[in-house]
């Protein structure tokens, strides 16, 4: 499956500018943060929490127009608690955002 980063480079071009240090900091605070809501995911047990991870996800995706991410987030939300395909779908999207971008 290929994934299109193009507007999530676009934005952390636009951000941080000709400073390829700011950008892969800004990467880096997406990518931890979504590990972050991933692992929330993993551990949902109920609609609830389920439902809150997966909208923070979808937030902090949107912010950056990640638009796979966004797209693997909106995916999480139809799913039901702890869906293996959902939380695989996450982790490939954050396997490719996380490759080597400057």
């Amino acid at each position: 499956m290929a994934y299109e980063n193009g507007a999530l480079d676009a934005t952390l071009a636009a951000a941080a500018g000709d400073d390829p240090a700011l950008r892969q900091e800004l990467r880096a605070a997406l990518i931890e943060s979504a590990h972050k809501q991933l692992d929330l995911l993993k551990r949902s047990r109920c609609d609830g929490n389920w439902h809150v991870a997966a909208m923070r996800l979808k937030g902090l995706a949107a912010s950056f127009h990640a638009e796979e991410l966004l797209n693997a987030a909106e995916d999480a939300l139809a799913s039901a608690p702890g869906e293996p395909a959902a939380i695989r779908a996450i982790e490939d999207v954050l396997a490719q955002v996380s490759g080597p971008k400057q």
